[in-house]
């Protein structure tokens, strides 16, 4: 009977848990993101700043890429890149952060921006 018990409890608590990130389909999301932004070996900044090394990256930090003072001032004010912070902004990139230069409306389903950091992720190493 113990062992019924377990492997029920077992069930609902993996029932219960959010799926994991999905880099892959993360890449597929971010194809709305390249029209502004690189990532991976050989980005460059483009309209965007490169995406590499974002997760845990000081806003407005890359040199060589004119962000807006928004940002700038932000990255100033301790406003780090981290999976919570990138989840918010992707949302609403201009509500997060208002006056910033950033056009896109954002994603508003929410696995699609885990997803999307996933992949990022990937060249935040």
């Amino acid at each position: 009977m113990h062992v019924r018990a377990l492997i029920g409890l077992a069930l609902l608590i993996s029932a219960g848990s959010p799926a994991a990130a999905d880099p892959e389909n993360g890449e597929k999301v971010f194809r709305k993101c390249r029209a502004c932004h690189q990532v991976g070996e050989g980005a460059k900044n483009a309209v965007g700043p490169l995406l590499n090394g974002i997760v845990g990256r000081p806003a407005g930090s890359i040199d060589g890429f004119n962000y807006s003072q928004a940002n700038r001032e932000a990255g100033k004010e301790g406003l780090v890149w981290t999976e919570d912070k990138l989840l918010e902004y992707l949302k609403d990139p201009r509500a997060f952060m208002p006056k910033n230069k950033m056009a896109f409306a954002g994603l508003k389903d929410e696995e699609d921006r885990k997803d999307v950091i996933a992949y990022l992720k990937k060249f935040s190493r």
